[in-house]
């Protein structure tokens, strides 16, 4: 079957299911909103959450927590920062350290973000990874975001608790620390003077990249988080 019978196809079976979905779909369920669900409009599949709840959720990992702004994520940071300096030796780190460079290493050929739109996922989060090694970005750095997030979250006692917030949080964290692709050239104009264009592109910050990029995140970085919060006295209560 070709790509675009296969899309065809995948079209046709999303229209049905909408409209499938129309008669028992409901209310958003968060607490307060009486808008009503995609399905129940018959404009998705969504029957948890209306689509405001459903953006929201994409972005940040969360139907009603907002994102952490830096201003609240700085002091974390910088214990995090500290802390892996001062126990760089420890096993815990130099595991951690190592997978960050596994990711770095199997990221592949470095995507500008001009060519990210239409890619899988996986391979938007792969070209992440592959940002972050191409600006340099030091292991410990990647380590230290992750811990960031955890230690703001276990000290704030209206966080998200789930996993996949935390995920998100420290994802969108590492797309800012080398998120985008900047150029600049410069062409004749006028009277034969020189004119500077610039372009600045940024990925997107929502979805499913952010999901993967999450997972992969922890996994090389959860046996650092557990001596970095007990060290610092933080709790996730």
């Amino acid at each position: 079957m070709t790509t675009w019978e296969t899309r065809k196809r995948r079209k046709a079976d999303l229209s049905r299911r909408i409209a499938e979905g129309r008669e028992d779909a409901g209310y958003c369920r968060i607490v307060g909103c009486t808008q009503r669900t995609p399905a129940a409009r018959g404009t998705g599949l969504s029957r948890r959450a209306c689509r405001a709840h459903e953006d929201h959720y994409g972005r940040h990992g969360s139907y009603a927590h907002g994102s952490f702004p830096s201003k609240v994520l700085a002091p974390h940071r910088q214990a995090a920062e500290a802390w892996l300096a001062a126990h760089q030796a420890d096993p815990s780190v130099v595991r951690g350290v190592l997978g960050v460079q596994s990711q770095y290493a199997a990221a592949g050929q470095h995507l500008p973000a001009t060519r990210l739109a239409g890619l899988p996922p996986s391979e938007r989060c792969r070209a992440a990874w592959a940002r972050l090694r191409d600006a340099k970005v030091p292991p410990v750095d990647v380590l230290a975001a992750w811990l960031a997030v955890a230690a703001t979250i276990a000290s704030d006692p209206g966080a998200d608790r789930h996993s996949e917030f935390q995920q998100v949080q420290a994802a969108k964290l590492l797309h800012r620390m080398a998120s985008g692709t900047h150029r600049r050239w410069e062409r004749s104009g006028p009277g034969g003077s020189l004119e500077a264009t610039e372009l600045h592109k940024y990925p997107a910050s929502r979805g499913r990249v952010l999901r993967h990029l999450g997972e992969q995140l922890e996994r090389v970085a959860e046996l650092v988080a557990a001596p970095f919060l007990e060290a610092r006295k933080y709790t996730s209560t």
